[in-house]
């Protein structure tokens, strides 16, 4: 079994036709949400969002590739050294 990493995933969404495709990811890998946190930026037309996570980190990839596949949306991670 693989260890779990903590890390950041940061999601810049353009789109906002894929909100419902950000939130139905989140939920479905919600057992390895510590937090989330979401600001429109109303200037620039965009939404940032930050979504702590704690899971292996081949989990966590596939999370962030599958938000980052969504049209219109940028998403990366950053993980801990935990």
């Amino acid at each position: 079994m693989d260890e779990n990493r903590l890390a950041v995933i940061s999601i810049i969404v353009e789109d906002r036709s894929s909100a419902a495709q950000i939130n139905a990811l989140l939920s479905e890998y919600g057992d390895c949400i510590v937090g989330r946190m979401g600001v429109p930026y109303r200037q620039k037309h965009i939404s940032v969002m930050c979504i702590i996570a704690d899971a292996p980190a081949d989990v966590l990839n596939r999370l962030t590739g599958k938000i980052g596949s969504l049209q219109g949306v940028t998403a990366k991670t950053l993980f801990g050294r935990f």
